[in-house]
């Protein structure tokens, strides 16, 4: 005999048993991982490692309407607990990616996620526009922590009002019946806010978290590691920040202040133990991104250690235990 989340005995089960099927914004997932935006490129390159489709979704890298090189190197450093990254939004531009990336990531099975970055609102809304006649494109994640050029950088993702006018343009855009997650940014003084922005835009739901922003001092040179000086800390360091701000938006929706939607949560899932906190504290699905670049296969991985962290409590579903942490022990 095991124990549940609510405290009562109960018999394990056999993972095979537990339904780890998941539902974001009327979108079904075969399972509760995703990768993480900017982790597997347009998402192919995974497939040599596991079954893509089999995963809830791939999340590809943001996709901007014209190529771009990028920052200089060097992009990468290494933390105690992850890494930062500088890359700059490198790619190829929207129509390459639809006439390439995005068959490929099709040919493989996947449910497509489709991230979306720009420097203008109007950018942002033909992006959408371009990807409207995709029928492969299952959703769209809008990445709103990129600087406002017409605002003189100011971050989309800390302002409401910018926000606001983001979503409303992709929703605008989007075809019809496609889910918009807006994905928040940890750096800013009320979260609750700027998802209550995203929402009134037209957001059918939620990510949380982008990365924190950050910055290395090369302990030779005793200058900046990166060369563009600050970038995006991931990995389990910025767990527990991840988990509070998904627990933020579920305890505000409890409360009345946001609407009901999906929060996918991102930031720091390496195991099927940091899944289950997430789902705990209210995501209905995570997504799995720098532990990836040490284990590709990594997202496929958590999932099946959060079946066996399920079945063990005797927990027969997933969607039973998603925000759980809200509810008094023994409330079920």
């Amino acid at each position: 005999m095991s124990a549940t989340t609510t405290g009562a005995p109960t018999a394990a089960l056999d993972p095979a048993d537990v339904d780890l099927s998941t539902e974001v914004a009327g979108l079904l997932l075969r399972g509760p991982t995703m990768t993480a935006s900017g982790c597997a490129a347009a998402g192919a390159e995974l497939a040599p490692y596991l079954d893509l489709a089999a995963l809830g979704a791939v999340v590809t890298k943001s996709v901007m309407l014209a190529p771009r090189s990028g920052r200089p190197t060097p992009r990468m450093a290494e933390t105690p607990a992850g890494m930062l990254n500088s890359i700059g939004l490198q790619g190829p531009g929207v129509e390459a990616f639809c006439a390439t990336d995005l068959p490929a990531l099709a040919a493989t099975g996947a449910t497509a996620v489709v991230s979306i970055a720009g420097g203008s609102v109007e950018e942002f809304g033909a992006l959408a526009a371009r990807l409207a006649g995709e029928d492969a494109v299952s959703a769209i994640e809008v990445n709103i922590s990129c600087p406002n050029v017409a605002s003189r950088g100011l971050v989309f993702a800390c302002d409401p009002g910018a926000s606001r006018e983001v979503l409303a343009a992709v929703t605008e855009s989007a075809r019809p019946g496609v889910p918009v997650l807006a994905k928040l940014s940890p750096d800013v003084t009320d979260v609750v806010a700027v998802a209550r922005a995203c929402l009134e835009g037209g957001a059918s739901g939620l990510t949380a978290i982008n990365t924190l922003l950050g910055m290395v001092i090369d302990p030779v040179t005793l200058r900046p590691q990166l060369a563009g000086v600050t970038g995006g800390t991931s990995g389990p360091a910025i767990r527990p920040v991840a988990v509070r701000v998904v627990w933020q938006l579920r305890a505000a929706m409890l409360a009345g202040a946001l609407p009901q939607v999906p929060v996918v949560g991102a930031g720091g899932v390496a195991s099927g133990a940091d899944a289950l906190q997430m789902l705990s504290a209210g995501a209905s699905a995570v997504q799995v991104g720098t532990a990836t670049f040490a284990d590709p296969t990594a997202p496929a991985r958590v999932a099946a250690e959060l079946g066996r962290e399920l079945a063990r409590r005797g927990i027969a579903r997933l969607r039973d235990v998603v925000g759980i942490a809200h509810e008094p022990v023994g409330a079920r």
